[in-house]
């Protein structure tokens, strides 16, 4: 006779997640609960209540990777318990890092000898990268006056007014006044000339963009460094130029080599870049190049004797993970320079693709440039009955995430959807975005129009739907000026 034991109903170790009594109960939300779950259950409802995320892969209002090869995943989980600060411990971990900022710095044209070591940092973004540049140039410009015992409580830094909004906190938290160069209907990045015509002797440096977030366009920064070189030679000053290089770091040298932006120049004494970006690798990287030793000053760099060894340190913070540096150790040499070549290819070839469908509608005017990020910013020829909001809601029926904002100040009156195209996003998904804007125009042409109705003298609308219609078009209004208020609709870093 064959003897089993019968499980009680209380143990809830045999039944699924879904006939526990954990799918009964509200998740917590401000308190931890007082009792454990068994993991399976944690899993299955933290996962469930993703799915009601976004796809990445169909995030287009991001610059940020969404996908990479299995065995760099492998490579990402294998050290994602590595404390990257732990340098004596993990010095492999360090070497790769090191060679990380030496392939890039000779990517953007250092002027290092064949055995001379690069300077620069990974960072957590190109927001640190950008926070650690600038204090760098105060620093500099700030023991330049005490040496010309001059003041040094007023330092200012000119950019666009396009930037993104990293440097405007920049500024903030580290007091510098931020003089933006005004943007212009259909100019929408920085003027060179009257960028320099801003500069002064408390300018610690100029900030060009290489990729701006609203159209993709790259700055001129050739012309930039030809003006500041005459005007430094003029008045005696040496105020440099910082390349914010966040998404065309890793474009400009595969798509267009003759390009003069990076340390070819003189006056370019750093470069950020995103490694999380056109780099390749997922959200959590960045880089921070600079021109030599002198232009980081060593007063900036800790020197922490922990855990047995002397660490230098150029950081905001201290603990961070290493998987994202191996990430892009591994990307750089898997791919090299073919291999990036060929995405950056692809990326613009599909971003013509998107561009010529569009175009095909006879709907929208182009307002991003063929040269430059492989994007592509589009807005409606006429507005009058609806608007790029309208459509960038729309489409979150077919899934696409696709960004509508008004451009900055002098040109707010300006909206614009965007479509950052990345190494994931194929030809079959470009044909795909454009069938469905076809659809989601189609669909909308069939509302009724969201221009006010006549008004009665009384002030009423004709009728109740007409009623119900003018309170949707103030409530669009409302919010397009609410959108337009707001100084920064820029891209994530």
């Amino acid at each position: 006779m064959v003897l089993s034991n019968a499980a009680s109903a209380s143990d809830e170790s045999i039944h699924s997640t879904f006939a526990s009594r954990y799918v009964r109960a509200s998740l917590p939300r401000y308190r931890m609960p007082d009792n454990s779950i068994p993991k399976e259950a944690a899993y299955q409802i933290i996962n469930d209540e993703l799915m009601l995320d976004g796809n990445p892969r169909l995030n287009l209002a991001s610059f940020v990777t969404t996908w990479m090869e299995p065995e760099c995943n492998k490579l990402m989980m294998d050290s994602i318990n590595k404390n990257y600060v732990d340098m004596d411990e993990y010095p492999v971990t360090t070497e790769l890092q090191n060679r990380c900022v030496n392939m890039i710095a000779h990517l953007f044209n250092a002027p290092l000898g064949e055995t001379e070591t690069a300077v620069g940092v990974g960072t957590v973004g190109s927001s640190e990268a950008i926070m650690l540049a600038g204090l760098a140039f105060k620093r500099r410009w700030q023991n330049k006056m005490r040496a010309a015992g001059k003041p040094c409580d007023k330092p200012n830094i000119v950019t666009g007014a396009n930037v993104q909004v990293c440097w405007e906190k920049f500024a903030r938290y580290f007091e510098v006044e931020l003089k933006e160069v005004k943007l212009t209907e259909g100019y929408y990045v920085m003027d060179p000339e009257k960028a320099v015509e801003m500069v002064d002797e408390n300018t610690i440096c100029v900030a060009a963009i290489l990729g701006s977030t609203l159209n993709g366009e790259f700055e001129d920064v050739k012309t930039l460094n030809d003006l500041l070189v005459k005007k430094n030679e003029e008045t005696g000053w040496d105020t440099p130029i910082h390349v914010d290089a966040a998404s065309g770091g890793f474009i400009a040298p595969f798509l267009y080599p003759e390009l003069e932006w990076d340390f070819r120049l003189p006056l370019v004494k750093s470069i950020n870049v995103s490694g999380h970006k056109y780099g390749l690798v997922y959200a959590g990287v960045g880089w921070a190049i600079w021109r030599s030793k002198e232009d980081l000053p060593e007063e900036l760099i800790f020197h922490i004797n922990y855990l047995g060894a002397d660490q230098p340190t150029f950081t905001l913070n201290f603990s961070k993970g290493s998987s994202q540096v191996i990430a892009q150790y591994y990307q750089l040499i898997r791919l090299g320079f073919e291999g990036y070549k060929n995405i950056m290819d692809n990326c613009q070839e599909n971003a013509m693709v998107l561009k010529e469908g569009l175009e095909r509608t006879g709907r929208f005017n182009i307002v991003s440039k063929d040269n430059g990020v492989p994007l592509v910013a589009f807005s409606l020829k006429d507005s009058s009955r609806h608007n790029e909001f309208e459509i960038s809601e729309y489409l979150r029926r077919f899934g696409w995430i696709v960004p509508a904002y008004t451009m900055p100040p002098e040109a707010q009156h300006i909206t614009v959807l965007r479509v950052v195209i990345r190494e994931d996003f194929s030809r079959t998904f470009a044909e795909r975005l454009v069938i469905d804007i076809e659809k989601v125009l189609h669909e909308l042409d069939a509302l009724p129009s969201r221009v006010a109705p006549a008004l009665l003298p009384n002030g009423d609308a004709t009728s109740s739907s007409e009623k119900d219609l003018a309170r949707q078009r103030e409530v669009v209004t409302l919010w397009r000026k609410a959108v337009a208020d707001k100084k920064k609709t820029n891209g994530v870093c």
